[in-house]
């Protein structure tokens, strides 16, 4: 039986770069460095992210990008400090797709090593309600 998300791990080229991006942006807390050892594949470092586990370890990065992607949850009020946030590290912001009005909203951008991160205000339920809901009608 499955009991939730362990970890997830990033492969990056430059540790100190995503250690940036996920606490300036991520408010990430860095709970362990390996330094020089490698216990595992390679050097690593661990970030607790409102309580998961995000492992980094350096090695080559993705060869291309793609959709795939992680989504943090934010709240809606903290979106424009978090697009700052995103600019102020370089990242490269994508527009996001459009969107039904209460389906919230999303930032969708690129770290320096192909992983593309969202940031999104809303929830599964709040989707799921939205997609029930019959399309609004126009009057004449």
């Amino acid at each position: 039986m499955i009991e939730g998300l362990s970890h997830m791990t990033f492969i990056v080229r430059d540790l100190d770069k995503m250690e940036k991006v996920l606490t300036q942006v991520l408010d990430a807390k860095k709970i362990y460095d390996s330094g020089d050892e490698t216990f595992s594949l390679s050097k690593e470092r661990f970030f607790d992210v409102g309580g998961l586990w995000i492992a980094t370890m350096e090695s080559a990065p993705l060869g291309s990008r793609t959709y795939n992607h992680v989504a943090f949850k934010i709240p809606p009020g903290k979106y424009g400090d978090r697009l700052n946030r995103i600019r102020a590290l370089g990242q490269d912001v994508r527009e996001g797709r459009s969107r039904v009005e209460g389906e919230g909203h999303s930032i969708y951008f690129y770290d320096h090593d192909n992983h593309m991160f969202e940031l999104h205000s809303g929830t599964l339920d709040e989707r799921l309600e939205r997609y029930r809901s019959p399309p609004a009608s126009s009057s004449s």
